[in-house]
């Protein structure tokens, strides 16, 4: 009969696990900070198909993906998390940072987006920062290391393209992300990845 009851615990402390967030271990190249929840589903050589729960973001619209542009942004949403919000509240850094390049027929759109654990956060007070919330979906992940240049994300891309097409995956062709997780200051180790979303 014990054990039948420690069964019985050791299943629904399982089962909270599974349908909470509460129980998730971010990975190691999440630094100890909060990120986004996802579950590995698959791996298919390099690229690793991720399923992300619904999770909650601020982003602002960037020129392009230059460095100096890129910094802009991440200034003015890092300085939201600092209290420049309309309750002069300090937010806690999270993992990652995401450049996110999407091409339509008005031309390309690029915008820079940081992780938020709380979904209730203040309002920006400048007008172009917004607060998004991404859908629950599955997401094609493809890493590399190294400090990442437009070049090294774009070539990343394209042999996660080919590798998808060769497992004969389909994915959202005109649009991907550049996700980063390291800070200026830690030199080894560093960990990047490129997204491209299932339809």
């Amino acid at each position: 009969m014990a054990m039948s009851v420690a069964s019985a615990l050791c299943l629904l402390v399982g089962l909270a696990c599974f349908t909470t967030t509460k129980c998730w271990q971010a990975p190691w190249f999440c630094h100890e900070k909060d990120c986004p929840v996802y579950t590995v589903v698959n791996q298919y050589g390099e690229i690793e198909e991720r399923n992300y729960e619904m999770s909650n973001w601020i982003t602002t619209d960037i020129l392009s993906t230059s460095k100096d542009d890129v910094a802009t942004g991440f200034w003015k949403l890092y300085y939201f998390n600092q209290g420049q919000n309309s309750e002069n509240k300090e937010i806690a850094m999270t993992r990652p940072v995401v450049v996110s390049v999407k091409d339509g027929v008005e031309g390309r759109r690029v915008s820079i987006s940081i992780f938020q654990q709380d979904p209730n956060i203040p309002d920006p007070v400048d007008t172009t920062i917004k607060k998004t919330v991404v859908p629950a979906g599955t997401v094609y992940v493809r890493s590399f290391g190294g400090w990442p240049s437009d070049q090294d994300a774009l070539d990343n891309v394209q042999k996660l393209k080919e590798d998808l097409k060769a497992a004969g995956k389909q994915f959202i062709d005109d649009q991907f992300e550049a996700a980063g997780y390291d800070t200026p200051f830690e030199l080894l180790n560093r960990h990047n990845e490129v997204w491209l979303h299932a339809p």
